[in-house]
């Protein structure tokens, strides 16, 4: 079922509960006088710089927000899950995963991942853009227009969910969970903002910007070359990632040349220096290493377990290989027949982590 709704004057929505979808249909078709059981769907207040232009229930515990800001051009999705106790529950606060999506992706690649409906926690799936890669871009003026990615979801997204619904609001309760090009969001924003996030995992995360395969990655997309690995719903190549922008927009120029990559070893999630921040934060990293993609991820996420190991952070690392010890849907690829899995592997972590922040 999806309901719309956009008023968000109301503190809430009436809306049948999922478990009673068919029975609400049926009594459409024949009038029966019947009720559904109402339950309650929490509205959205603007704020933080966020408009909420509409929302969508696909159920009562599955949400789709439309925002505008100043800091993006264009309308941006915001996909929510809800504990099944949320509306039961109203003296009760969660914690929050937030789950970043890959090039090329979007918010609803979040319901390939079953784990993250989780009814321990609020999950939130932002959207990163095709090829935002959580950051806020050197060029403004491109074909995209403002791309303030992080702003976006660090000064804007995380204060106005805690706003509106019932959250945990410290950072022993948040987490971030990205895979791919959201692997390297994710780390980079729990490094840069280690007062929002106390956990973090990385999945096939482009996550060294040291090497030189994964700067050409982010190049490649900038630029449109065909053939990109994409890590939407379902893999393949990408179908688009947005117009052409120039090959310096988002990080500046990438070669190491009188210090021109400077930005590029400011935001390095591998670089010691920010490794040095995730010292109070609990951190996991998948990857598979089977097709070139993946292969490259391996190799940064060996090399960032390895520093980490030089820093004396405990961290959960796991290289799946070729997925056959993980899940017979995983064949150690870029795709979500690792991830889905990777991710439930994670979550029991994840949950008892916050369990023992309370």
């Amino acid at each position: 079922m999806r309901t719309r709704f956009s008023d968000r004057t109301r503190s809430f929505l009436r809306l049948p509960a999922a478990a009673t979808v068919a029975a609400v249909a049926a009594v459409a078709v024949v009038g029966s006088a019947a009720q559904a059981q109402p339950v309650e769907i929490p509205s959205f207040t603007d704020g933080h710089g966020l408009t909420v232009v509409d929302a969508e229930a696909h159920s009562s515990t599955d949400l789709t927000l439309t925002v505008t800001t100043a800091q993006l051009s264009g309308q941006h999705q915001i996909r929510v899950f809800l504990p099944a106790d949320y509306a039961t529950e109203p003296d009760k606060r969660w914690p929050v995963a937030y789950f970043l999506h890959g090039g090329g992706g979007r918010p609803h690649d979040v319901a390939a991942v079953p784990a993250l409906r989780s009814n321990s926690m609020i999950t939130v799936a932002p959207n990163g853009g095709l090829k935002g890669w959580y950051a806020d871009w050197v060029m403004q003026d491109t074909a995209l227009g403002a791309a303030n990615w992080e702003t976006f979801h660090t000064e804007q997204v995380v204060p106005f969910i805690d706003a509106n619904l019932r959250t945990r609001t410290d950072r022993n309760h948040r987490a971030v969970i990205g895979l791919s090009m959201g692997g390297f969001g994710s780390l980079h924003y729990a490094q840069a903002r280690p007062d929002l996030f106390g956990h973090v995992a990385s999945l096939s995360g482009g996550i060294d910007f040291g090497m030189a395969e994964i700067r050409a990655v982010v190049l490649a997309m900038e630029i449109n070359l065909p053939g990109l690995v994409c890590s939407s719903v379902p893999e393949g190549t990408c179908a688009s990632v947005g117009p052409y922008v120039d090959s310096d927009a988002i990080f500046g120029s990438p070669y190491p040349i009188f210090n021109a990559d400077r930005i590029w070893n400011e935001v390095d999630p591998a670089a010691p220096t920010n490794l040095a921040k995730l010292a109070d934060t609990t951190i996991a990293l998948y990857t598979g290493d089977q097709i070139p993609v993946e292969s490259s991820t391996a190799v940064a996420t060996a090399t960032v377990g390895d520093r980490l190991n030089d820093l004396g952070i405990p961290h959960h690392t796991v290289n799946y290989g070729d997925g056959s010890t993980l899940a017979s849907t995983c064949n150690g690829g870029h795709n979500y027949g690792c991830w889905a899995p990777a991710i439930a592997d994670y979550l029991p972590r994840l949950e008892a982590s916050f369990d023992s922040a309370s």
